[in-house]
């Protein structure tokens, strides 16, 4: 996908499918979430973040990698080869999910999901 200067890159933070797909569930009940993606295989979900934020990003349990490419609004292609979205950018309350809430809603997930497990 050319870059035509209207919409800025975004860099790409990967998790496990399983935390993701919470995390994109309470940023969207708390503060919107920006484009996500997901692998064809399932396995693990790409949340689309301002650039820069690799430089700086160190959860454990996931990646943050530069794309030098953007989602666009109104197109149906990912920035990514192999993916898909879960949450389009047509579909999303904003450009880029931010890093800090991303961040929290990760930690958030990751803690729900252990109380689940072991409620199982």
């Amino acid at each position: 996908m050319a870059d035509t200067g209207d919409t800025p890159p975004c860099d790409l933070v990967t998790v496990p499918a399983r935390e993701g797909l919470e995390a994109a569930d309470i940023l969207r009940i708390r503060h919107g979430v920006g484009p996500v993606l997901h692998d064809r295989d399932g396995d693990t979900l790409g949340f689309l973040v301002p650039p820069g934020t690799a430089e700086r990003w160190d959860l454990p349990g996931s990646a943050c990698t530069q794309t030098h490419t953007a989602a666009r609004r109104g197109s149906g292609t990912p920035p990514v080869t192999g993916s898909g979205w879960l949450v389009p950018p047509d579909g999303a309350v904003r450009d880029a999910t931010e890093p800090h809430r991303l961040r929290a809603a990760l930690s958030e997930a990751v803690t729900m999901l252990r109380v689940v497990d072991r409620c199982q």
